[in-house]
């Protein structure tokens, strides 16, 4: 690779945020976050170093799942805002260097939509085969999505007397992407956001959405996918598809595309974020070390979305049932705190004990692992959850400013809130934007350095990983190398320090070790050989510096 060519495959080497709108800043005191208010931050995420903006739903919805059961795909909800609110948002941002991605929730609509309210008018609707209908539910009617909340995937339509399939909730009916129409509704909804200026998209569910019912054939139904990816390359070339699927390594390598054609551009890493966890909770690396080294290769132009958090539920479904009991009793112990028997519904400082040093290190292996860190909004100030708000909602609390009334998120009485944040030790008067701006030791500053250092290190995104050998089974040591250099990532998962000895004997006589997060730089002796300590919960980036390289750092 050439360094210029981190510009044209931008996404592998991008910084991730997530956020909502509803609860990113309220910018007319009614209580709701709105685009308006977003674009007064813009400057705001540019500083943190975010180079790609990914904003959660803001369709017109019913809200009966915050924002994901979607009236109209073509729309913005007008408490959030207009069209012209949100290209003001894309205009801004791409001024200050920042794409913007958009969720994709394709594989159902609102049973308020209008397609599905004309297809329950008449069984000869022309919105009919837009969904997915059966005379009788199959035997195995069972909804494991939503385990306590949904006890069915078929809902009967009483009016017509044929029942509807819902992946997720029954107000959620899915689409039938076997209908030519659907599909062709799906590529136009791409190219209509394309068009406003979004440069690509978080499609959400998507082994939902290539989900095909018994007695149906389209063929591989990966072909769907790779025909969108194909018209999303002919409409903009820079434009990605971020997938959410939560497979095992080995399923997931499918919808990154095989030879007959590439799929989805990026796909987060659940086996990994699950296996990270369950290090934490054991303070040994070896769980994350398997994941790691079990990933398969995949496209040169395709990439990894790490992450510590997200809008969910923190899922462990992946784990043995004795590995999530683990996790549960280190990080959620109450049974308050987990949800649908396989999640946590926490976000990480509280989970930590609010121990500075741990959770510096966990962000510190966030954006050194092999891929692109995605943050979920708050994180970068430390935010916790609201337990007293049901279930996935508990993590989705508005921003937090400011110590003033109601974080600085919004002018409005606390009554008229879209969430109330948390009213404990991590409530707004605690952590905050702006106490964390004027204090150079915060970890708000700390996220800032992270992601300026992640920005001049291609190597994370490029590179090839390895581990290296050492005799600390409490560190985990990486490498990554590229054409570009070689990047060197240490962390601690224990509490005890330690002094471990790497030995590089690949590199040429003179190379040196640049510290990456302070100054100073480690020598490597006539073997290849480099010592140092590490402490507590301790965690180094280090560069390889060859003799005539003229890298800077």
């Amino acid at each position: 690779m050439k360094i210029t060519d981190t510009s044209d495959l931008w996404w592998k080497t991008a910084v991730v945020y997530c956020l909502d709108v509803e609860t990113y800043l309220d910018s007319d005191g009614d209580g709701t976050g709105d685009l308006a208010g977003l674009a007064k931050r813009i400057d705001y995420l540019a500083d943190l170093g975010v180079t790609c903006l990914w904003l959660m739903p803001f369709y017109p919805t019913m809200d009966r799942d915050d924002g994901y059961d979607v009236t109209d795909f073509y729309g913005v909800d007008p408490r959030l805002g207009t069209h012209g609110d949100l290209v003001e948002v894309i205009r801004t941002a791409k001024d200050r260097g920042m794409r913007v991605i958009v969720d994709l929730v394709v594989n159902h609509t609102s049973d308020k939509h209008p397609w599905f309210v004309s297809a329950t008018r008449s069984r000869t609707s022309p919105y009919r085969d837009f969904y997915v209908w059966r005379d009788e539910p199959p035997a195995n009617n069972v909804n494991a999505v939503f385990p306590g909340e949904e006890a069915t995937l078929w809902e009967k339509d009483e009016k017509s007397g044929q029942y509807y399939l819902h992946s997720f909730y029954s107000h959620q009916p899915d689409l039938n992407i076997v209908n030519p129409r659907v599909r062709d509704e799906i590529a136009k909804t791409i190219g209509f956001w394309l068009q406003l200026g979004i440069s690509g998209f978080r499609v959400d569910a998507v082994p939902f959405l290539l989900e095909v019912q018994e007695g149906e054939d389209i063929g591989d139904p990966h072909e769907f996918l790779r025909d969108l990816r194909r018209f999303l390359q002919r409409r903009s070339s820079e434009a990605v598809l971020l997938g959410e699927v939560n497979l095992p390594y080995r399923e997931q390598l499918e919808y990154f595309g095989t030879g007959a054609g590439y799929e989805l551009t990026m796909q987060f890493d659940f086996v990994g974020m699950q296996s990270l966890y369950l290090s934490l909770a054991r303070s040994d690396p070896a769980p994350l070390a398997k994941a790691l080294t079990s990933r398969p290769d995949i496209p040169d132009e395709a990439q990894w979305a790490n992450f510590v958090r997200n809008h969910d539920e923190l899922t462990l479904d992946k784990l043995s049932d004795a590995e999530r009991d683990e996790v549960f009793e280190a990080f959620a112990p109450e049974e308050s705190q987990r949800v649908y028997g396989r999640g946590i519904v926490r976000r990480l400082p509280p989970m930590l004990g609010g121990d500075p040093r741990r959770i510096r290190m966990v962000y510190s292996l966030l954006f050194s692992l092999p891929g692109v860190p995605v943050l979920f909004y708050g994180e970068e100030i430390g935010m916790g959850e609201n337990g007293d708000l049901h279930a996935r909602m508990a993590v989705r609390t508005p921003m937090q400013w400011s110590d003033e009334r109601n974080g600085g998120f919004s002018d409005a009485a606390p009554s008229r809130l879209a969430a109330a944040p948390p009213g404990d030790g991590y409530a707004p008067k605690h952590v905050n934007v702006a106490a964390q701006l004027e204090d150079d030791d915060s970890l708000l500053q700390f996220i800032r350095t992270l992601s300026a250092r992640y920005r001049i290190s291609p190597e994370i995104g490029w590179g090839r990983f390895s581990l290296l050998e050492h005799e600390a089974p409490g560190v985990l040591t990486h490498s990554l190398s590229a054409d570009v250099g070689r990047f060197v990532a240490v962390h601690n998962f224990t509490d005890v320090p330690t002094t471990i000895t790497l030995t590089l004997d690949d590199e040429p006589e003179g190379a040196v070790l640049s510290d990456l997060l302070s100054t100073g730089s480690f020598d490597l002796d006539a073997k290849g050989r480099v010592s140092f300590d590490v402490p507590a919960y301790g965690y180094l980036w280090l560069r390889v510096r060859r003799p005539g390289d003229g890298r800077v750092g």
